[in-house]
C-alpha cells in the first residue's frame, strides 16, 4: 500500500511550484520573455567566473577518484576548516573544523538540526511570514511548528504573541534573516530581546532551547548594511547554510550546519548530524563540490542586480499606491495586496502576464511575494505591466 502522507499531500501541494508551473505553460504560448514570473527565487546572476575556473583546474589536475569518490561520512576536512576559518574571521567566533556539517543546501542542513535537537511532540516555533516549506521539513521530523503572527507592519518579532506560545514543549526557535518572503532583517535590538527571553525560559523549563537560524541569504544585504550574526547573540544557535544564493549554486546544493562553539553539548552535534544522515539517507555532498567551493570561500557573484531591481519594484509599487515593507535584503519584496483576498489579487495579476505568489501558506493573509531574481530589463518592461493591473482591476485606490 502506498503512503496515505505523501498520497494526501498531493492535494496540497507548494503555491509557489503551482504559480511557477502556470509560467512555464504560459511562456510556451506567448513566449517566456513576455511572461512576468516572479514565482521562484532561483537566482538570476551567473556564478563567480573563478567558480568555474576552480571547477576545470580540478578536474583537470586532481585525482578523478578523490573528486568523485564518497566524502567522509562528517563531510571533506579541508571544506569543514575552510568554511570554520571563514566564520571565525567574519564573525569573531571560535568555530573548528569539528563545528562544520556539510549538507546538500539548506534545506538538508534544516533537515539535520532538527532532528539533533527535538524529538517527537517536541515544538519549533516560527515567526510569520515563513517560507511555506518549513511546515513539512518540520512536521515530519515528528515535532510540530508552532506559528507566531505576523508583526506588522514592520515584520520584526512580535514578542507578546511569541511568550503566549513558548513553552516546556519548545525545543527551538526558527528564525530566518534575512527573510524569505519579506527581505526583513531582524534588528540586533530584536536577537538581543529573543536572546534574552530564550536564556530565561531555559533556566525555567530546565532544558535547552535552540535557535536555528536559516541564512541562505546572508550576503544578499541592501544600503550598505551589516548583517547581524545570530549565533553572536545566544550560544545555543545552530546556523544553516547555503551557497545556493551567495555564489548562484543552488543545484550544486552545496551548505552546511554550523554549531555554536558554545553550545551545549557541541561536541556532539556534528557526529549526530552523521546519525541523522544514515536514518534519512540525505549523506554528505558532492566530493567535487566540496573541494570548488573551499577554493572560493569568501567570493559571491555579482548580487548587486537583486538590490537595483529592489528598487525599481518599491519605487513603482509605492507610486501605485501599495503598502510595501521595504526589503533590507534577499531578492523578494512583500507588498499588501489590493484586496483582502491574495489569491483572488494574484489571479487577476494573470491576465496581465504578472505571475506573482499569494501570501497565505506563508502564514501572513493578504499579501504576495515576488521574487525579483530577474533580468533588470525585464522587470522594467514588468512595471508598465502593473500599472495596467492596477489601472483596470484597482482604479480606485
Amino acid at each position: 500500500m502506498i503512503s496515505k502522507l505523501f498520497k494526501d499531500m498531493l492535494q496540497g501541494k507548494s503555491v509557489i511550484r503551482e504559480f511557477a508551473e502556470y509560467a512555464q505553460r504560459r511562456g510556451s504560448e506567448i513566449g517566456y520573455e513576455n511572461v512576468f514570473d516572479y514565482s521562484l527565487g532561483n537566482p538570476s546572476v551567473p556564478a563567480p567566473e573563478k567558480f568555474t575556473q576552480v571547477m576545470e583546474d580540478l578536474l583537470k589536475n586532481e585525482n578523478p577518484c578523490a573528486l568523485h569518490g564518497y566524502s567522509p561520512t562528517l563531510g571533506n576536512n579541508v571544506f569543514r576548516k575552510v568554511v570554520a576559518d571563514s566564520l571565525k574571521r567574519r564573525f569573531g567566533i571560535a568555530y573548528g573544523p569539528e563545528h562544520i556539517f556539510p549538507a546538500s543546501g539548506a534545506a538538508a542542513a534544516l533537515a539535520h538540526a532538527f532532528r539533533c535537537i527535538s524529538k517527537p511532540g517536541d515544538e519549533i516555533i516560527a515567526f510569520a511570514p515563513i517560507f511555506p516549506e518549513y511546515q513539512p521539513y518540520v512536521n515530519q521530523t515528528g515535532a510540530k511548528l508552532v506559528l507566531v503572527p505576523a508583526s506588522i507592519p514592520d515584520f520584526q518579532i512580535d514578542f507578546a504573541e511569541f511568550e503566549k506560545v513558548i513553552s516546556e514543549k519548545t525545543a527551538a526557535v526558527l528564525i530566518n534573516t534575512p527573510s524569505n518572503p519579506s527581505g526583513i532583517l531582524f534588528s540586533d535590538d530584536t536577537l538581543k530581546k529573543l536572546a534574552d527571553i530564550l536564556n530565561k525560559k531555559q533556566k525555567e523549563y530546565g532544558h535547552e532551547i535552540f535557535i536555528i537560524s536559516d541564512e541562505p541569504y546572508r550576503e544578499i544585504i541592501f544600503d550598505g548594511k551589516e548583517i547581524p550574526y545570530v549565533a553572536k547573540f545566544y550560544d545555543n544557535t545552530l546556523s544553516c547554510y547555503s551557497f545556493s544564493k551567495s555564489l548562484s549554486l543552488p543545484g550544486e546544493r552545496i551548505g552546511y550546519v554550523a554549531v555554536n562553539p558554545s553550545c551545549k553539548d557541541a561536541e556532539y552535534i556534528v557526529p549526530m548530524c552523521g546519525q541523522v544522515s544514515r536514518g534519512i539517507g540525505h549523506n554528505c555532498p558532492a566530493s567535487i563540490i566540496q573541494l570548488a567551493v573551499a577554493k572560493v570561500i569568501d567570493m559571491t557573484s555579482d548580487l548587486s542586480v537583486y538590490e537595483e531591481n529592489m528598487n525599481l519594484i518599491y519605487d513603482k509599487l509605492v507610486e501605485l499606491g501599495f503598502e510595501v515593507p521595504r526589503p533590507d535584503g534577499t531578492f523578494y519584496i512583500f507588498p499588501k495586496a489590493l484586496e483582502d483576498d491574495a489569491v483572488a489579487f494574484c489571479k487577476k495579476a494573470l491576465k496581465y502576464d504578472l505571475i506573482l505568489v499569494p501570501s497565505d501558506s506563508f502564514g501572513c493573509p493578504g499579501y504576495f511575494r515576488m521574487a525579483y531574481c530577474i533580468d533588470t530589463e525585464k522587470v522594467k518592461r514588468s512595471l508598465i505591466a502593473f500599472e495596467k493591473f492596477v489601472a483596470a482591476e484597482y482604479p480606485n485606490k
